[in-house]
């Protein structure tokens, strides 16, 4: 199901490729996920930050940013290495979600909380979304030049759901899309 969402959003020019730097580590032979790196927090300069935040500062981090960085598997000291990925369009769906959510939110459905956090990302703009990672385990990419990557995770986990009633019933799309419940 993963995949054939991908497939509708590469089909339907939702997604974009381009150059991402992540930490491989050499002795191990392959990129690290955010969680198999530590280093010291570009923020606070706390010495045992991971690859995606500091528990200290409570700042979200890009491995790349990390000072002193090592491999959690064998201490070496991994190297920036562009790698190319997808990535969804997020931009080009901006106008389109703006106006669903005004629809929703005068529905009032919505918290406080995620009506903020929402409005937050609108105002700074969407950015492109990075949806393939340099692993070996995952979701494959079923598409030639990144047959080697995976989903990551943000991308991949939220569709589990959907992939999880799929193997419990063949109805799985009427139940999803079920618009009165």
């Amino acid at each position: 199901i993963a995949q054939d969402i991908f497939q509708r959003l590469l089909a339907r020019g939702f997604l974009l490729q381009d150059t991402l730097e992540q930490l491989r580590c050499e002795s191990c032979g392959r990129y690290l996920a955010d969680r198999f790196v530590e280093g010291t927090c570009p923020f606070c300069a706390y010495a045992e930050a991971r690859g995606d935040q500091c528990d200290k500062c409570g700042k979200l981090i890009n491995a790349v940013e990390l000072k002193n960085p090592q491999c959690k598997l064998c201490r070496g000291t991994p190297v920036v290495t562009p790698t190319q990925h997808l990535f969804l369009d997020l931009p080009k769906l901006e106008g389109r979600l703006e106006a669903w959510l005004e629809r929703t939110w005068a529905a009032g459905d919505w918290t406080a909380n995620a009506r903020h956090i929402t409005r937050t990302w609108l105002r700074d703009g969407l950015k492109p979304r990075c949806i393939t990672r340099d692993l070996t385990w995952g979701t494959p990419v079923p598409l030639d030049g990144f047959r080697d990557k995976v989903f990551y995770v943000w991308f991949d986990a939220p569709i589990g759901y959907l992939s999880i009633t799929a193997n419990y019933t063949d109805q799985w799309e009427r139940w999803w899309k079920n618009p009165q419940q």
